[in-house]
């Protein structure tokens, strides 16, 4: 299939089957949490929003801490002549686009299920994008430039490791992608990035506390 330019999807994200991995299995982000990543020499400084997405930042901040993404490379940057920059997509550990985390515990491919809280609810809207849930509301966390979200399959709980940064207000894909949290220091070197660049470092600078696991 011709993968579409305009979504973090298709060839360019996870195609294994969507998770069946009980919830509570799953770690949570409880409060919030802020990540650095150096990227070509120069950090940039993310905030985690537990609150509105507890089991998406959460597994991003675990798998942070554990170092996973360190050496791992931006396999996908969009930035069409003419058109507002798109994403920069990083986290496969394959480089390829189509691979994600494997516990080396216990040898499995962990899924997380799509997390998206309709603005207002106190609870997120779980394994649908507000569409198909017939919301009619914007989610909570929104696709303004700097947002950080999970790439994903078609299938809706088929999001791992591979999260991608908002180069741009892309309001389109509001409702249909889990956004976690925000680039708040640093946006000039996520506009730098290039395709092949690395994520050198990651780390977890504050709120690590907050992380809850099963």
């Amino acid at each position: 299939m011709q993968a579409d330019s305009n979504q973090p999807t298709e060839q360019y994200s996870i195609t294994a089957q969507a998770s069946n991995q009980n919830m509570s299995e799953l770690a949570k982000l409880e409060g919030t949490a802020t990540v650095e990543m150096t990227i070509n020499g120069k950090p940039v400084t993310i905030e985690l929003d537990g609150k509105n997405a507890p089991i998406t930042a959460g597994n991003f901040v675990e798998l942070v801490n554990s170092g996973f993404y360190n050496g791992l490379k931006f396999h996908r940057v969009v930035k069409d002549p003419g058109q507002p920059p798109f994403v920069a997509q990083g986290g496969d550990p394959q480089g390829t686009g189509m691979g994600g985390f494997v516990d080396p515990t216990t040898k499995r491919s962990r899924y997380i299920p799509l997390e998206i809280t309709p603005e207002g609810a106190d609870t997120p809207v779980y394994s649908k994008t507000l569409p198909q849930a017939g919301i009619n509301k914007p989610p909570a966390l929104r696709h303004t430039r700097g947002a950080v979200a999970m790439a994903r399959s078609q299938m809706p709980d088929s999001a791992s490791s591979q999260f991608y940064f908002a180069l741009s207000d892309l309001s389109f894909l509001d409702g249909n992608y889990a956004v976690f949290g925000y680039v708040k220091e640093g946006m000039d070197a996520v506009d730098s990035i290039k395709q092949g660049d690395k994520i050198e470092s990651a780390k977890v600078v504050s709120g690590l506390e907050n992380l809850k696991k099963p």
